[in-house]
C-alpha cells in the first residue's frame, strides 16, 4: 500500500504523534508511507514527509481567517502546489488528520480526491468537521451543527474572527464538500465523538471507534525521588497536565480547588507559561511543559490523583497516561474524557463546574498505591487497527 497522511503536525502532539506512529507500522509491515504536513514538522529526517505550503503562508491564512471567518479557504498557491506533489506520489488512499491549522484550502483539496476518486480514512480528533465555526460545541450547548450554523456564540474563540460571522456560509460549504467523497470512511478516538457524528450530515458515511494510545513502554509505575525535586515528599499529589492550559482546560477550577483541599494536599500543574507560573495561587506548583515522556511519567507515578477538569475533549491522552502510571483519574462529564476512566472503574466522574465535588471525590479517592497499571491503551495496537482498517478500505 502507498498511504499518505495529511496533518497540521508531524510529530508534535497527540495529533503529529499518532500520524508519525501510524507510518511507523506501516514501514514495519513494508508499505510506502509518507506525511504532509502544514504547521510543524518534529519527526525524525528519516520519515519522509512533504511541507504544504511555506513558512509564512499558515500566518496568512491565519489573518484571512481572522477578516474573513472562512478558516480552511486561504492556502490557495499551497494547496495547489501540494496536489501536484500528490499526482506525483500516487497514494492509493489518503489519511486525513487535522485540517484546521490555517494551511490547506478546503476546496480545491476535496474537488482533487473526489475527482480523483481517492479512498478516504478522516480522523475526527474534535467536531470543527462538522461545524460552521468552532472544534468544540458542548460547553455552550448548542446544537445548530445539526441543522445549520449560523449567528455563532463562538466567533471570538480559535480560529478566531475578528469582524464577520460567516459560520452559516461555512457550515453549508463543509457539507456540500465533505459529503462529495464516494470512497470515505470516517474515524472518531471515542464513543461520544462516534455519536455526535451520527447526527450529523456526514451520518451517511461508515464510522470507526479508534482509541488514542500511548507509549506503555515509558507510562507505566515507577519509582522516582520527583516528589523531592519539587518540593512536596509529604504531601499528597493531586496532578494535571496539558499541553496548553487554555480556559477550556479548567485552570481557573485548580484555582478554586486549591482553596478547598487539606493541606496535605498539593496541586501541581504541568504545562504552564512562565507567565500563568506567575499568577497562581502559593498552593499551587507550576511547572512548564516538559517534552520529556520519562519525566511526565515519573510525575504521573508519584501523583495520588490525576485531575482533568477539562470543559471540551474527545479522548485525552492524559487520562490514558496517568491511568497507565497506575494513578486514578478525576474527571469532569465532558465529552470523552469520561469513557477510559468508565472502562478503567479507576477513578471518579463529577460534574462539570463543580469544583465541591472536584475537591469531595480528590478526598474520597481510593489509594491504589501505584503498584500496577489501572489500565492500558498501547499505541502500537491502536496503529495497527489503522493498518487492518486501510486494508479494509482498499
Amino acid at each position: 500500500m502507498r498511504i499518505m497522511q495529511i496533518s497540521a503536525f508531524c510529530g508534535l502532539g497527540c495529533i503529529g504523534r499518532i500520524a508519525l506512529g501510524i507510518h511507523s507500522v506501516l514501514i514495519e509491515d513494508g508499505h510506502n508511507s509518507i506525511i504532509a504536513w502544514g504547521r510543524a514538522n518534529t519527526a525524525p529526517e528519516s520519515v519522509p514527509t512533504i511541507q504544504i505550503g511555506k513558512k509564512m503562508d499558515p500566518y496568512v491564512h491565519g489573518l484571512y481567517t481572522r477578516i474573513t471567518d472562512k478558516c480552511g479557504f486561504g492556502s490557495v498557491r499551497a494547496t495547489k502546489d501540494f496536489l501536484a506533489k500528490i499526482e506525483k506520489w500516487q497514494p492509493d488512499l489518503i489519511h486525513l488528520h487535522m485540517l484546521h491549522g490555517y494551511y490547506i484550502n478546503l476546496e480545491l483539496l476535496f474537488h482533487f480526491l473526489k475527482e480523483r476518486n481517492i479512498p478516504v480514512v478522516w480522523t475526527f480528533h474534535d467536531c470543527w468537521a462538522l461545524t460552521g465555526h468552532c472544534p468544540y460545541f458542548d460547553v455552550i450547548g448548542c446544537e445548530r451543527w445539526k441543522t445549520g450554523c449560523h449567528h455563532c456564540p463562538q466567533r471570538l474563540h480559535h480560529p478566531t474572527s475578528w469582524f464577520v460571522d460567516n459560520s452559516e456560509w461555512n457550515w453549508n460549504k463543509k457539507r456540500e464538500l465533505f459529503t462529495s467523497l464516494n470512497h470515505l470512511t470516517i474515524v472518531t478516538p471515542s464513543k461520544w465523538m462516534a455519536e455526535i457524528v451520527a447526527n450529523s450530515y456526514l451520518k451517511d458515511y461508515p464510522i470507526e471507534i479508534i482509541h488514542n494510545g500511548i507509549n506503555t513502554q515509558v507510562f507505566k509505575p515507577m519509582q522516582s525521588n520527583v516528589k523531592s525535586r519539587i518540593g512536596a515528599a509529604e504531601k499528597k499529589i493531586v496532578l494535571g497536565v496539558s499541553s496548553t492550559w487554555a480556559l477550556s482546560k479548567g485552570l481557573a477550577d485548580f484555582c478554586r480547588l486549591a482553596e478547598k483541599l487539606p493541606k496535605e494536599y498539593q496541586i501541581v500543574l504541568v504545562g504552564l507559561s512562565e507567565k500563568q507560573i506567575q499568577s497562581l495561587p502559593r498552593q499551587i506548583i507550576g511547572i512548564k511543559k516538559t517534552d520529556s515522556i520519562q519525566e511526565l511519567a515519573a510525575l504521573y507515578s508519584a501523583a495520588d490523583v490525576f485531575v482533568n477538569p477539562t470543559y471540551e475533549d474527545n479522548y485525552p491522552t492524559t487520562n490514558l497516561e496517568a491511568l497507565a502510571c497506575g494513578t486514578p483519574v478525576i474527571t469532569y462529564q465532558t465529552g470523552g474524557s469520561v469513557e477510559a476512566v468508565e472502562e478503567s472503574g479507576a477513578g471518579a466522574i463529577v460534574e462539570r463546574g463543580n469544583v465541591d465535588a472536584l475537591a469531595e471525590a480528590i478526598i474520597v479517592m481510593q489509594d491504589f498505591g501505584h503498584r500496577q497499571p489501572l489500565y492500558q491503551c498501547d499505541e502500537k495496537e491502536r496503529n495497527l487497527e489503522y493498518l487492518n482498517l486501510y486494508r479494509r478500505a482498499l
